[in-house]
């Protein structure tokens, strides 16, 4: 986690809660890593870490948003801000189809 505060402070982004969730809990059998945070301007984050060798698709990023959806659902409330931290391949067609919905991503091979 110590990484993650680190790359977003680098962005600027300071938070005053940041906090993991464990997807099993809420019924996903996703090895995800998920973050829920607070920043200094009272703005919800919902922040997913993958590390994969193979590519992200479409398909995988359809199923990122209906994760979204789902946590936005049990936690009863929406995230202004969204961001996905991928290290390994990406399609460009997964990218702009979060992009449009409007996560930031970044993509490191």
């Amino acid at each position: 986690m110590k990484d993650l505060v680190e790359y977003f402070r680098s962005k600027g982004v300071l938070f005053r809660e940041l906090r993991s969730l464990d997807l099993r809990s809420f019924g996903i059998k996703k090895r995800w890593s998920v973050y829920v945070g607070v920043d200094e301007k009272m703005r919800y984050w919902l922040i997913v870490q993958i590390q994969r060798k193979s590519r992200f698709l479409q398909k995988d990023a359809r199923e990122l948003l209906s994760v979204e959806e789902e946590l936005k659902e049990r936690l009863d409330h929406g995230f202004k801000k969204r961001a996905l931290l991928l290290r390994g391949p990406l399609c460009s067609k997964a990218r702009k189809v979060l992009e449009e919905q409007g996560w930031s991503v970044d993509a490191a091979v």
